[in-house]
């Protein structure tokens, strides 16, 4: 009974390799370079948020194991953002509620791009929500070039094997306008 302590959790690997290729996309120097995110905390958040958005709606509704390893997913990415205020040094009572307003800030991010790629919803609809979200300005120059390639990860993770990506591996589309 007590081995079931130290055995390995699938999803949960996958889950964290997930987060871990999400971050690594998040990072990449075009987002910031060629789309113009800005290089702050606030657009660091922002790319982290919509690439592990992009992978758990590829997750979502798909048959078992797909939902366990949508939690891990999403698990990783708020401990990870909990590592990272308290090396911030935000103090341990205002963590839940910083984490608390990072959540409510994910979910309606998750809710301004599921109704902007909708089918019938507005063709500028998803440029729209990510300039509001990314680039916090209405008239973003970059958020309708940013909304092609936000629209090019959706159809590769659809398109991609959900064994791989149950099992932690996901592809990105390279990020830059010359994709």
């Amino acid at each position: 009974m007590k081995m079931g302590l130290f055995r390995k959790d699938p999803s949960r690997e996958a889950g964290e390799a997930l987060y871990a290729a999400a971050v690594k996309q998040a990072r990449a120097a075009p987002l910031y370079a060629e789309f113009g995110v800005p290089d702050t905390v606030e657009g660091r958040f922002e790319m982290v948020a919509l690439h592990v958005y992009l992978i758990l709606r590829r997750l979502k509704d798909a048959p078992p194991p797909a939902g366990k390893v949508g939690q891990r997913l999403f698990d990783a990415m708020f401990q990870d953002l909990d590592d990272c205020l308290r090396e911030l040094g935000v103090g341990d009572l205002s963590i839940a509620r910083k984490i608390r307003a990072l959540a409510e800030n994910f979910y309606g991010r998750v809710g301004a791009y599921e109704d902007a790629l909708k089918d019938g919803a507005p063709p500028d609809a998803l440029a729209s929500a990510l300039a509001r979200n990314v680039y916090e300005d209405e008239d973003a120059e970059h958020a309708a070039a940013f909304a092609d390639y936000v629209r090019q990860a959706v159809a590769s993770f659809s398109d991609q094997n959900l064994d791989d990506l149950t099992k932690g591996r996901a592809a990105f589309p390279t990020a830059g306008r010359a994709s």
